[in-house]
């Protein structure tokens, strides 16, 4: 007997800035120069990569490259050190998306977090706030566990709403029954290709086209974690 498809709306959020106050690849950097020889030779002290006229997914790849050469479970150990102090502050994260997540979880609708930050930082958001999936960047390790530098597919632009399209082929829901929260344009082809988007804060251009196409705005201020409910740890956080 087949398995039959889960028709329950999903809710699809960003993370950074939009669950997180903070840019998590960032603040990792930060973190990460301190504890690793050599991160520093990249002369880039917060890790927010200024290429010009370099796109988001370009930006992306070039974030992880830095990490070539280190083994998996160190860059995991360190992402989950910074994120068990960085959850703890009273500004680590949005208010209006922590409690949107609360609302979609009380309705019973599924919860999917999509990212471009680092997987290990995006499975512990997952389990925080509880959500029931992570799609996100997925660093490609050798196979004596070391980081090539390289990644599948950077989960930003086209590839977040790729990545809202299988999983809603996989569980047969309609997109115009679904939701997607984003901060920045470079979210907006993932809000746009499910029947209700939400802004949170917002880039100027995003906020254009919000009003253009009458989206809620949430306001980005900040709060504590808090509670959210019943802490699981997500079904596709270890595929």
């Amino acid at each position: 007997m087949g398995v039959r498809p889960d028709h329950r709306p999903v809710a699809f959020f960003d993370v950074d800035e939009t669950l997180l106050a903070d840019k998590s690849m960032v603040s990792f950097w930060r973190h990460w120069r301190t504890v690793w020889q050599g991160a520093g030779a990249t002369g880039d002290r917060d890790g927010e990569l200024r290429t010009a006229g370099a796109d988001r997914c370009a930006l992306n790849r070039a974030y992880y490259r830095r990490f070539a050469g280190v083994p998996a479970h160190v860059v995991r150990a360190a992402t989950h050190r910074w994120y068990d102090t960085y959850r703890r502050r009273p500004d680590a994260f949005v208010a209006a998306g922590l409690e949107a997540v609360r609302r979609h979880r009380r309705a019973g609708h599924e919860v999917v977090l999509v990212s471009g930050s680092l997987r290990p930082v995006v499975e512990r958001v997952a389990e925080d706030v509880g959500a029931d999936e992570v799609c996100c960047t997925r660093q490609l390790v050798s196979e004596d566990g070391v980081l090539t530098g390289e990644v599948d597919r950077p989960m930003i632009g086209r590839f977040k709403a790729e990545a809202v399209a299988a999983v809603l082929a996989g569980r047969g829901v309609p997109a115009a029954r679904c939701y997607a929260y984003g901060d920045h344009d470079s979210d907006l082809q993932m809000l746009r290709s499910v029947g209700n988007a939400v802004v949170v804060g917002g880039s100027p251009a995003l906020r254009r086209e919000a009003r253009r196409c009458g989206w809620p705005v949430l306001s980005a201020r900040p709060g504590p974690l808090m509670a959210t409910g019943d802490h699981h740890v997500p079904a596709g956080v270890n595929q």
